[in-house]
């Protein structure tokens, strides 16, 4: 059993929270056309680890929102939506290996054990542009994205950000953090 699926929430803040993703799902419907919230409602009550997991993106400021459905498997596409990267998530190395190879001046954790522990995804760079498409994230901040292995094998890793109304896909050595950088997720449900 893996970490993420062992925490639980109280009925009330799984209905606070079904409130929360509700009134959002109603008010952006032009990122899910064609997707009901009772769809949406009853794939997250079957499933009560996955609201965890959505407790955990919208405590640390990610506004997750249903942004679509994966045709290969029907499952619903949550990504964080919030307008910048979440404050909740920023100033965190890549990965563990980087965390673990700065040799001073160590962020208290890094993005993908977070999203591990979340038991979600980093997003990767086709799901940053489709996100992109929905509005325009990141203006003033910047996002880690999930690097391809041949990249972070050299000791990069790649983030995103939109300036200049042009989506932009960085790199930067993985053991490195800024104030404004942080991650955005995804769950399928």
């Amino acid at each position: 059993m893996n970490e993420q699926t062992t925490h639980a929430l109280t009925p009330d803040k799984v209905e606070a929270l079904l409130t929360t993703l509700r009134t959002r799902f109603e008010q952006q419907m032009h990122r899910h056309a064609g997707i009901t919230w009772q769809v949406v409602q009853i794939k997250l009550q079957t499933q009560p680890q996955k609201l965890w997991t959505l407790y955990e993106m919208e405590g640390t400021g990610g506004e997750p929102d249903v942004v679509g459905q994966d045709a290969g498997t029907a499952e619903i596409l949550f990504f964080d939506c919030a307008v910048e990267s979440p404050k909740g998530r920023r100033s965190l190395c890549y990965d563990r290996a980087a965390l673990d190879a700065r040799k001073e001046h160590k962020p208290e954790n890094s993005a993908m054990d977070l999203v591990n522990e979340w038991g979600a995804e980093l997003l990767d760079e086709e799901q940053y542009r489709t996100l992109q498409n929905l509005g325009r994230f990141d203006s003033k901040t910047s996002s880690w994205l999930k690097t391809p292995s041949r990249i972070r094998a050299l000791g990069g890793a790649i983030f995103g950000d939109c300036r200049y109304e042009h989506v932009f896909v960085y790199h930067n050595g993985a053991e490195s953090y800024y104030a404004a950088r942080g991650f955005r997720c995804c769950l399928r449900v």
